[in-house]
């Protein structure tokens, strides 16, 4: 999912976990951007119904899919 041609490789985004609001979403992605892991949130009703109250997913690269679930094990 997400694919971005970055030097001629594309990233392939991974769900990492459903958060229930967008201010949680938003607190995970400081997390684990703080330990170098990208993260992309995306409402789960899509961007034309996005709303602050309903749940976001959290994304992250599939190259770095076991360090974030490393973090989060550990929290």
């Amino acid at each position: 999912m997400f694919p971005e041609a970055r030097g001629g490789r594309a990233t392939v985004w991974t769900k990492l976990l459903e958060a229930k609001n967008a201010y949680t979403a938003e607190i995970w992605k400081e997390l684990l951007n703080a330990e170098a892991v990208s993260v992309r949130v995306v409402p789960a009703s899509g961007w034309a119904d996005a709303a602050e109250l309903e749940p976001h997913v959290l994304y992250v690269p599939w190259g770095k899919t076991h360090v974030a679930q490393e973090i989060l094990r550990k929290i």
